[in-house]
């Protein structure tokens, strides 16, 4: 006999014995026992160890240094002896037990099988021979379910009852076919595999590497329980990625404390595993959220481009009631350039609006440094005013700075501009008073503005201003006091106002 046909014969050999073991032990944890049972079932227990002590010398090759022949003999002599008391005590057992029928009759099973095969070994090389039964229906999971994968119906009905005593669910598979079928179900909720090696179809070591390559199920962890008792087996197994291994029949005790650890291991890993699925979820948020602020950004950049910086800041923060009209005391300053109609009416257009162009690069920046709500432009002239929509300290501080900056870079400008034959320069009138401000439109296009006296005002008053000029009404003046260079220009009577108005020409500010 080759050894591998050896191999194959220890392990059938150890298939009725693990039965009777693994039966005997669960019959003594029956309340209903009585001390003739638990004799009967104590020595069919220590039968059934001493036969599988004596499995790994049946025939023997010869490979550890003793005659394979005689070895052999002696152990076969030897196991014949105690299957026939293991017959003659199940026997008994079935006469006068009032122990569950079932298992008796499942002790008595296994004896008859193991007396077959000892008497086969008397005769003849062992022919291999299975029979798988029907695959029992998967049990409803429980939180911690088991997946016991034999061939033998007997030893999964062991192994299942033992399992089940000791808090687990418990789902069957008869071959590693539907092992593999077991596994894919989405909802098996299957926490461990309890794998068998040999079996028909596909054998234990073919599931484990299928096991291994198939992310959605490697993260079960997998105990080959086995009668294989070769190390390169074991080796291979362990290789192969199980996490244990047991030998049949199993040790109870040793059984709890490897299914335990392993379902330790598992939830660890599961936890692990659900640790960093939420990361990455958060993570994914996070790219997400920053995405949004990106784009947020990027919109308001454009934004900014159009409508005055203050307006979206404000619907930034989530303000956009303050944009509905309401009442607010404002500075208003005017600007625009003087000899600019004329300008346009001779000059081509490309040359106009590099005036503007150029214009507007100059004091644009000074409007955002001070605060200014840029209102409007008004072809060669634009307004501007201060302390709405958000309020500003100093409004007619800020706004008289504004205008002479306006002021000085125009009149730079003006330099340049007259060389290339355009005589332009500014004028600009500043004002204080109460105003209605909000957002004016249609749906689709709206405008930010304010509209009142001191809003004609303003403007009247940019009307007379003379190139170079900012005037400035009294009561901007009065509100800086001392800190401000100006000369009276006179009361002058302006349109759409009901007396004559004093306005002041600033110089400069202290």
């Amino acid at each position: 006999m080759t050894p591998e046909e050896a191999r194959e014969l220890r392990h059938e050999l150890r298939t009725p014995v693990n039965h009777l073991i693994g039966y005997a032990e669960l019959l003594l944890e029956e309340d209903e026992a009585d001390e003739a049972d638990i004799e009967a079932l104590e020595a069919v227990r220590a039968r059934a160890r001493e036969v599988l002590e004596l499995v790994p010398g049946l025939l023997g090759d010869g490979t550890d240094g003793t005659d394979g022949a005689d070895a052999s003999a002696g152990s076969v002599t030897a196991l014949v002896d105690r299957v026939a008391q293991l017959e003659s005590l199940t026997a008994g057992l079935a006469a006068t037990s009032s122990l569950p029928a079932a298992d008796i009759e499942r002790l008595s099973v296994a004896a008859a099988r193991l007396g077959s095969l000892a008497g086969r070994l008397t005769d003849g090389p062992l022919l291999v021979q299975r029979d798988a039964g029907d695959a029992a229906a998967p049990m409803p999971g429980r939180l911690e379910t088991v997946l016991v994968v034999d061939d033998d119906e007997a030893n999964r009905n062991v192994l299942g009852r033992r399992l089940a005593k000791l808090g687990y669910g418990i789902v069957e598979a008869r071959d590693g076919v539907e092992a593999l079928e077991r596994l894919a179900q989405p909802d098996a909720g299957i926490d461990l595999v309890l794998l068998d090696v040999m079996m028909p179809r596909l054998d234990g070591f073919a599931v484990l590497e299928r096991h291994r390559a198939d992310p959605s199920i490697r993260h079960i962890p997998v105990i080959m329980i086995s009668a294989l008792d070769d190390m390169a087996s074991i080796v291979r197994c362990i290789e192969a990625g199980a996490e244990d291994y047991l030998p049949k029949p199993f040790d109870p005790v040793l059984l709890k404390a490897r299914v335990a650890a392993c379902m330790e291991k598992k939830r660890l890993r599961d936890a692990e595993r659900d640790l960093l699925a939420q990361v990455a979820a958060w993570n994914a948020e996070l790219e997400q959220r920053v995405a949004e602020q990106v784009q947020e950004v990027e919109r308001f950049s454009v934004m900014r481009r159009f409508v005055p910086p203050q307006l979206v800041d404000v619907l930034a923060a989530g303000g956009a009631a303050m944009l509905q009209s309401h009442r607010a005391e404002i500075t208003v300053l005017f600007c625009d350039l003087r000899g600019f109609t004329s300008f346009a009416e001779r000059s081509e257009p490309e040359d106009v609006m590099a005036v503007l162009r150029e214009m507007h690069d100059a004091v644009g920046p000074v409007i955002f440094e001070q605060g200014g709500t840029l209102s409007q432009f008004t072809g060669d002239g634009m307004m501007v005013f201060f302390n709405d929509p958000i309020p500003c300290v100093g409004p007619e501080r800020r706004a008289v700075i504004l205008g002479l900056a306006m002021r000085d870079r125009t009149e730079r400008l003006a330099e340049e501009w007259k060389r290339r034959g355009h005589d332009l320069r500014l004028g600009v009138g500043i004002a204080t008073g109460y105003a209605t401000c909000g957002q004016i439109g249609f749906e689709g296009r709206f405008e930010y503005t304010a509209i009142g006296t001191v809003v004609n005002l303003a403007a009247r008053l940019c009307g007379q201003a003379q190139g170079g000029e900012v005037l400035a009404a009294e009561r901007v003046v009065a509100a800086l006091g001392d800190s401000v260079v100006s000369e009276p220009a006179g009361e002058i009577e302006l349109k759409g106002m009901a007396r004559p108005v004093a306005i002041h020409r600033v110089e400069a500010l202290t």
